[in-house]
């Protein structure tokens, strides 16, 4: 009797679980449910089986390109879930942290259709981060040219190449480049290693950039002293520069950039090394060096930035998100009118997902990209209802993190 009982349970629970899978599915892949701040949020994958999707862009309302590290750009329609590549790189230089990097859409892609990327460049077998622009129409990928590529002493070392691109109101381009595992190029004015630069849209250097009449500097920079700026954001709302960059073992940073400012690497850091554990440079603070507005200590490793402005999700109107690749979760921080932070909360921990990139479309959804191959959307949940869910517990299937009311199942 208690065999049939305990045979009849289980049979029960794996029918559940297959009917709460097929209600999900059917719901547009369901992911997770949760509350911030009494907001009710889902998320939803919209593709999987992506090799490392590190940057990510839209063509337009219901299309999506982005790259893959190991050289692939491709094209995802967001209507039918269905991607396919459109190039491949062959002049890259792939290897550890290094290879195709970010991909942003011009501002005048409606008229031109261009859309800029940034890689490292395989030269000699040396690295350096460069940034491409290409013409795309439809599926495909023409004219490909380099705009511009890092100058700074030759090295295969594979970390910290950065990068990535955001525009202001004015038709500029801002591109972070890492220190290329060189710590002492980031203060150097003579290398673009440890930088933040900024462009025209061609590529040319604009003439009130901060260095152009300093002897030996390269004109391209707008502010130096950084470690590997993967984060990099422009608030068109409140003309404020964003970036966050990792640490060394803590002390990953969010930092407001200004032009020619020095962001300390690594004469400050509140990261320590690796090996010893000794701290590294005069301190956390010196007089001249600006300040980090957050900093991470232990590390998240910070992998991409983006303020929200948008009303779908409109508790978080104004809010700064990082993505987070060690921490595993994506990071929210609430910032006060200068900016300064007031409140952190950390979403989607339970996915235990490495989240790689983070875009905003214009009806106000969230777009993250993860390492293991996914690109999840994040939206209100006006169309769910969240109350029958119990949000911090999750039930393991195969696509899904969920937790449910079983009277949920039978009301639908």
């Amino acid at each position: 009797m208690l065999k049939k009982l305990l045979l009849t349970t289980f049979l029960v629970i794996i029918l559940v679980a297959i009917y709460a899978a097929y209600i999900f599915k059917s719901r547009g892949n369901i992911v997770w449910l949760l509350y911030s701040e009494g907001m009710p949020v889902k998320v939803e994958e919209v593709v999987s089986g992506l090799s490392i999707p590190w940057g990510m862009d839209f063509l337009d309302e219901n299309s999506l390109i982005y790259t893959e590290r190991s050289g692939n750009i491709g094209i995802l329609n967001l209507l039918s879930g269905q991607y396919q590549t459109v190039k491949q790189l062959d002049d890259l230089f792939h290897k550890g942290e290094c290879g195709l990097l970010d991909v942003k859409v011009s501002p005048d892609y409606e008229k031109n259709h261009l859309v800029y990327f940034t890689y490292a460049k395989d030269i000699n077998g040396n690295g350096y981060t460069s940034l491409a622009v290409a013409r795309v129409d439809g599926n495909k990928v023409s004219d490909w040219e380099d705009l511009f590529i890092a100058k700074h002493d030759a090295t295969d070392d594979w970390r910290h190449c950065g990068s990535r691109i955001t525009f202001d109101d004015q038709k500029h381009l801002f591109m972070s480049i890492g220190d290329r595992g060189h710590r002492l190029y980031s203060q150097g004015l003579s290398s673009h290693a440890g930088k933040i630069i900024r462009l025209k849209l061609d590529g040319t250097v604009p003439e009130d950039n901060p260095f152009v009449s300093v002897d030996g500097a390269k004109t391209e920079i707008w502010s130096y002293g950084h470690r590997n700026p993967q984060g990099l954001f422009y608030d068109k709302t409140t003309q404020r520069l964003w970036s966050n960059e990792h640490g060394p073992r803590g002390g990953d940073e969010v930092n407001l950039i200004y032009a020619g400012r020095n962001y300390g690497w690594p004469v400050v850091s509140h990261g320590k090394e690796y090996a010893s554990g000794a701290s590294i440079g005069e301190g956390t603070e010196k007089v001249g060096i600006e300040r980090p507005y957050k900093i991470w200590n232990p590390s998240i490793a910070p992998a991409s930035l983006m303020v929200y402005q948008g009303t779908n999700l409109a508790i978080w109107e104004g809010n700064l998100f990082s993505t987070a690749l060690i921490q595993r979760h994506l990071n929210r921080l609430v910032l006060d009118s200068k900016g300064r932070v007031i409140f952190e909360e950390r979403l989607l921990e339970e996915l235990k997902e490495r989240f790689r990139s983070i875009i905003q479309s214009d009806s106000g959804g969230i777009f993250i990209s993860t390492d293991s191959g996914r690109i999840l959307k994040i939206s209100l949940a006006d169309d769910v209802d969240i109350s029958k869910f119990h949000i911090f517990k999750h039930i393991d299937m195969p696509g899904f993190y969920l937790s449910f009311d079983i009277n949920f199942l039978f009301s639908n």
